[in-house]
């Protein structure tokens, strides 16, 4: 497998238009032909990613992320000051179709969606908070979405901060900072860190 540090503003994989070829996968292919996305993080979001190399790999990253055996922490600084120290967020969340690649909170339709937090920080000076999340599940911008829920929009988030939220950061500030697992395939403890960069 091979890890790496993905910079904020970088697609996990190409898009449909010749703009957005430029991806993770696409640099990563040249040198690892077999190389495959188990593992993706939003365009805006920076931090840890996972690429497998073969087949083997690939069908055992897949099965560790499914069956939840990879833990995966995050960090982020959010629009106001968050109350409560540590919490839960459980609310379902579903594409928002007409609107892609927008999601959206629905309590009927939606899949299951947790995500456990703790505040780091409170800035009184800033009217922010920095925040370290552990996604349960992982559905498309599930951390944007459940902060967004919360009334605190992760700063420069594109889709859902509003504009004072969006204005206040050059990019968004949500980054994964850890990963831990077991290796599919020797058993073997493997834990993986990223400073922060904001």
């Amino acid at each position: 497998m091979i890890v790496i540090n993905k910079q904020a503003g970088l697609l996990s994989q190409p898009g449909r238009r010749a703009e957005k070829w430029d991806s993770v996968i696409t640099r990563i292919k040249p040198h690892y032909p077999d190389a495959v996305v188990v593992h993706r993080l939003d365009e805006p979001t920076s931090g840890l990613m996972m690429i497998a190399l073969g087949k083997a790999m690939s069908s055992g990253l897949s099965r560790s992320f499914r069956e939840r055996l990879v833990n995966k922490r995050y960090e982020a600084v959010v629009n106001g000051i968050m109350v409560d120290d540590e919490g839960s967020v459980d609310i379902p969340l579903m594409a928002d179709w007409p609107n892609r690649p927008r999601q959206k909170i629905d309590f009927e339709n939606g899949r299951p969606s947790l995500t456990h937090f703790r505040v780091l920080e409170r800035n009184i000076s800033e009217n922010s908070t920095r925040v370290d999340l552990e996604p349960y599940t992982g559905r498309s911008h599930q951390l944007r979405m459940h902060l967004m829920a919360l009334g605190h929009p992760i700063l420069g988030d594109p889709l859902y901060a509003d504009p004072e939220s969006l204005g206040r950061a050059p990019r968004m500030l949500l980054h994964a900072k850890h990963l831990d697992l077991d290796h599919p395939l020797t058993g073997h403890k493997l834990t993986f860190d990223s400073p922060v960069p904001f």
